[in-house]
């Protein structure tokens, strides 16, 4: 048997190899595109941050800018409701200051007014009792004997005169009714109401403190 042929390569495995080198003019050219891409990723990622950090400043300013808003809202509807609950406590209190102003001045006004309302009703009435205080018990009679005689009425009219009873109000009584004009009941009247509506006011305005303090 013939013994295996031996290939023989032309190369010498001992030499040094070659460098695997490029011109200088293309490296610099290669390194003058790395670099411009470098600062391009660099440029482009550094305004994606700064994109971003301001995104979340205004995200953050919006929403603080929508709690001012929300607080002050809240806060002209407190005073809004303060000043309407205001307004009306004037209001009552300068219409008593009138009325008692009016009473000074003419006291048999607002009776010979109620008179005469229930005297039109009465016209069929036997007879009618008013009562009224003693200080205008010789106006009373002579006025309302004309407020009879004006809207029909022929009854009986019987006036009596009662101190107990202020000066402005009356009571005016027939067989099957009355009515009655009495200040002190109706400025109670009004004065619960007012507190009432008062209160209603306050009390939105006490739940949008509350729920600022939290």
């Amino acid at each position: 048997m013939s013994a295996p042929a031996k290939f023989m390569f032309d190369l010498d495995f001992g030499a040094p190899k070659p460098a695997n080198t490029i011109p200088l003019s293309d490296h610099e050219t290669k390194l003058g595109e790395a670099e411009t891409r470098g600062y391009r990723n660099g440029f482009a990622a550094g305004q994606q941050e700064a994109a971003s950090d301001s995104a979340r400043r205004l995200a953050v300013a919006m929403e603080s800018i929508a709690h001012s808003l929300s607080l002050l809202a809240r806060g002209l509807s407190s005073v809004e409701l303060r000043v309407e609950a205001e307004a009306v406590e004037v209001a009552v209190a300068t219409g008593r200051k009138l009325a008692e102003a009016l009473i000074a001045r003419e006291p048999f006004a607002e009776i010979e007014t109620l008179a005469k309302g229930c005297f039109r009703e009465l016209v069929n009435t036997p007879h009618v009792v008013v009562r009224l205080n003693d200080a205008l018990y010789a106006e009373a009679q002579a006025k309302l004997a004309d407020i009879a005689r004006e809207t029909g009425f022929d009854g009986r009219l019987l006036i009596l005169a009662e101190p107990d009873i202020a000066i402005g109000d009356c009571r005016i009584e027939w067989a099957d009714g009355g009515m009655i004009r009495d200040k002190a009941a109706a400025d109670a009247l009004i004065s619960e109401t007012v507190q009432r509506f008062v209160e209603g006011r306050h009390a939105p305005e006490a739940e949008l403190k509350g729920s600022d303090d939290e």
